[in-house]
């Protein structure tokens, strides 16, 4: 299986730890295995908060069976949010994550909830915790499991070996740009205004941690943007071209529209390492390589903040790619390993446990391995099974 190599963020000195966020339905689970263990030495402490609607999660059962110590704590976000609080994003949640070293978070919204003003629609507490967070940085790997090549919508000489980590940048842009609405106008017709917007700081920030991840990969850097018909993508290349001048010539970077980028990705899609792009063009791409590699159910991603040059910490919160998919919420038939493989780049990115994280990646390999699928990568001769099977059997992998 190709793996993506990451930096090893070092935990913090000190024995005393803020706690991560994990989803409501691992919380069970995380108590009943984890009261088994012992505290790792520097005192790590855990806590799980319930970040989604019951209905729209994948049942996270596999958080467990690591070396650690967890302490859990519960909040609501999204649509159990608003139907407790009239909010999507309460302030005792915005506070319980501040206070948190890392958020795994489980997708929200409903088609109930699209009759709402914007301000008041579960997707907004995800927009909400990006901003207070100050998480610019989306990670997002499109890996494509060996065992998985003929789940792709591509042929399997396509995607076999694909490893491609999109780096998004994820709070300028079109996403939060003002002035933004809709305006009635004086003939009786309606105007709508979204505005796209983006710095130097910005652009560079984000650049930056394309080009020091490539170091780490295959070196190697495309950025994608429209400057040939947009003043931000034309400010965009520049400023990349800036930075990797200054501080990375040993990289190898290519500029690439990202409308041919969306075409490459389908026609030679191993082509690429590491992608670089703004908010909306990184929305846009990252789900489409997502399924070149089979399922949007079997990507994790990670939205990182700066690191904390004190501590050593760097606030994340850790996500599926995947939507709620609200038509099958309740059946048991989403896959669980998008959720199970953020725990692994939480582990990975904002506690330094690297080894941990492998331990998941090994365990959700092996699964896959004995012929289990969920589901959205079921194939002939394979045994289907739902969500909570699936979710067991890599509990019973980490175990071996």
């Amino acid at each position: 299986m190709a793996t993506t190599t990451t930096p090893e963020v070092k935990p913090a000195e000190t024995t005393k730890k803020a706690p991560i966020s994990l989803t409501a339905s691992a919380i069970a689970k995380v108590k009943e295995t984890m009261a088994q263990q012992n505290p790792v030495p520097t005192g790590l402490r855990v806590g799980v908060v319930d970040k989604i609607t019951p209905k729209q999660t994948s049942n996270g059962t596999a958080y467990a069976k690591l070396d650690l110590k967890l302490e859990t704590e519960e909040a609501l976000v999204g649509g159990a949010a608003y139907e407790a609080h009239g909010h999507p994003l309460p302030e005792a949640t915005l506070k319980l994550a501040k206070d948190a070293d890392a958020v795994l978070f489980g997708a929200v919204g409903d088609w109930k909830y699209d009759k709402l003003e914007r301000a008041l629609r579960p997707e907004q507490a995800i927009l909400g915790l990006r901003k207070n967070l100050q998480l610019f940085a989306n990670l997002r790997p499109a890996i494509c499991y060996e065992q998985l090549t003929h789940a792709s919508s591509l042929k399997p000489e396509l995607v076999a070996g694909l490893d491609i980590l999109i780096i998004r940048e994820l709070t300028g842009g079109v996403y939060f740009g003002e002035p933004r609405g809709i305006w009635d106008m004086n003939d009786g017709t309606r105007r709508a205004v979204d505005t796209q917007v983006y710095t130097t700081g910005e652009v560079q920030r984000i650049a930056r941690v394309a080009f020091d991840l490539a170091r780490l990969r295959s070196n190697k850097v495309a950025s994608a943007e429209k400057s040939n018909v947009m003043h931000t993508g034309v400010l965009w290349r520049q400023e990349v071209t800036k930075l990797h001048e200054a501080e990375y010539r040993d990289v190898e970077l290519t500029h690439i529209l990202a409308d041919n980028c969306a075409m490459q990705l389908m026609r030679r899609p191993k082509q690429f390492d590491v992608i670089v792009t703004d908010n909306l063009f990184g929305d846009v791409l990252s789900d489409e390589a997502a399924q070149a590699t089979g399922s949007l159910g079997m990507l994790p991603s990670a939205s990182l903040g700066k690191k904390n040059e004190r501590s050593g910490n760097q606030p994340g919160l850790y996500e599926p790619v995947h939507g709620t998919a609200p038509d099958i919420a309740g059946q048991g038939l989403a896959n669980p390993i998008a959720c199970i493989l953020s725990l692994a780049m939480c582990l990975r990115y904002s506690f330094g446990r690297v080894d941990d994280a492998k331990l998941i990646e090994r365990a959700v390999e092996a699964v896959l391995n004995e012929g289990l699928r969920t589901g959205d990568i079921m194939q002939p001769g394979k045994k289907q099974v739902g969500t909570r099977e699936m979710g067991d059997a890599i509990i019973a992998a980490l175990d071996g």
